[in-house]
């Protein structure tokens, strides 16, 4: 064996890792048997598993006088500060999509925070019989209670990102509305024309289906807060003292400013996941909002001879590399794309979560993957969407009316006074010339026709 390296021994048998890996034998298994090249466990998740262990170590420090290990839980606290403020972030190796229902993530967390903290009390990395991954890490917890308990506090705290983004994209919808309310335009349905309406009041209803999803988001954080952490295996707190389990809750809401509380059942959090997928609707939910007015103001933006033209989008970037002069609305389109993935996640949050078995879901790690990052694009698309499309866009009155005065959406106001037969055959009459049905219909409702 090189100099440089050293051996970690399993019930499987042994393998040679480098002396300067935080990670062990456990993690460098998940590591070669998921090696699918998709993409590390997400960090946001991985800082709430720490964080979580934090809770633990605090916990186990505070009960000191019946665990006797205050020094190995002050040195494993301070590990996971050290975690969390951005060391080390090379050493969580495991793929996010792996068997085992998340062990091979929680044991990545267990064994990172171990040698860190052994490297703390001047201990080489290995030296187990110290600080033990399961022992000590991992002590009072299974996968089952600290990686959904992470989960959630991971969702919460980028829903809380996202609630704030719909905040403010409401507004600037509504500075819109307000900006545009004196602009009159061509209402349509089924991209026929239809009514007269206002851009301000197209804005409006805009900000109207964004507040829903705001307010949607605010609620659902509700859910999220009830976790099974102390439940262990399956939610009956095997290997869990009952002082550890009402403590590591209350250390955990401090440290995350989350108002977590103990699940009256924890089995039912251990085995069953539909929150996550109420969560994901709600997401898809954002997302149809989203992809309705980007497409919206995709189409009013076309053009700019050709087409709609009431607005005019921020010219970004060069459109084509052939057509000079081509300018493309790129931002409505990203978040278009962000919509239709969110759609797709949601899929793979429903499926998996219909496919756990008694006692637990084996694959929560999809779960977690495809929601976390659902959170995260909808969050990061609807900033980009705001200040590079919302807030850049101007309105181009002129077009605007001339498109409203060259059609008869004037016409249905007629309806009440002439009924809707008399009015459809005037139109027909008229061959659809705007001038002379609104002359006739004038003159029909005045009786002097």
């Amino acid at each position: 064996m090189e100099e440089n390296m050293r051996i970690e021994k399993d019930f499987l048998g042994e393998i040679e890792l480098p002396n300067n890996a935080l990670y062990g034998i456990q993690s460098a298994r998940a590591q070669e048997n998921f090696s699918l090249g998709y993409g590390k466990t997400n960090r946001r998740l991985i800082h709430a598993m720490i964080t979580v262990k934090k809770a633990a170590a605090l916990t186990y420090q505070k009960l000191a006088e019946e665990t006797g290990k205050a020094e190995v839980y002050r040195a494993i606290a301070a590990a996971c500060d050290r975690l969390l403020a951005g060391e080390a972030e090379d050493m969580f190796i495991v793929d996010a999509l792996q068997g085992g229902a998340g062990t091979s993530t929680n044991m990545n967390v267990n064994e990172v925070i171990t040698n860190m903290a052994l490297g703390i009390l001047g201990e080489p990395a290995g030296a187990y019989h110290i600080i033990h991954p399961l022992d000590d890490v991992n002590r009072g917890q299974s996968t089952n209670d600290v990686y959904p308990t992470a989960l959630r506090i991971g969702a919460v705290a980028l829903l809380r990102e996202l609630s704030g983004e719909c905040a403010k994209l409401q507004e600037a919808l509504q500075k819109r509305e307000n900006e545009f309310d004196n602009i009159k335009k061509l209402g349509r349905t089924e991209l026929m024309d239809a009514v007269p309406v206002t851009l301000g009041s197209e804005f409006g209803a805009f900000a109207q289906a964004i507040a829903r999803d705001r307010w949607r988001l605010y609620k659902i954080e509700e859910r999220l807060r009830q976790v099974n952490l102390g439940g262990t295996a399956v939610g009956l707190s095997d290997n869990a003292e009952r002082k550890y389990r009402f403590l590591v809750i209350e250390t955990l809401r401090e440290l995350t400013s989350i108002g977590l509380a103990a699940a009256e059942y924890p089995m039912d959090i251990t085995m069953n996941n539909d929150v996550f997928v109420e969560v994901s609707g709600l997401l898809k939910a954002l997302a149809v909002n989203l992809m309705k007015i980007a497409g919206d103001l995709r189409l009013m933006n076309s053009g700019p001879k050709g087409g709609f033209g009431e607005i005019k989008l921020a010219p970004l970037q060069m459109g084509s590399t052939i057509m000079p002069g081509k300018v493309n609305p790129v931002i409505p389109e990203m978040v278009i794309q962000i919509a239709v993935k969110v759609q797709a996640n949601d899929y793979a949050v429903t499926a998996a979560a219909s496919l756990g078995e008694f006692e637990l879901n084996p694959f929560l790690p999809l779960i977690a993957d495809t929601l976390l990052e659902s959170i995260f694009l909808l969050s990061r698309g609807i900033y980009l969407f705001r200040t590079k499309c919302i807030n850049l866009l101007t309105a181009d009155q002129e077009r605007c009316t001339a498109l409203l005065n060259n059609s008869y959406a004037f016409a249905t106001a007629f309806v009440p006074r002439l009924g809707y037969d008399q009015v459809s055959r005037i139109i027909a009459e008229c061959g659809g010339d705007p001038e002379r049905i609104k002359k006739r219909l004038t003159e029909c409702a005045s009786g002097s026709y």
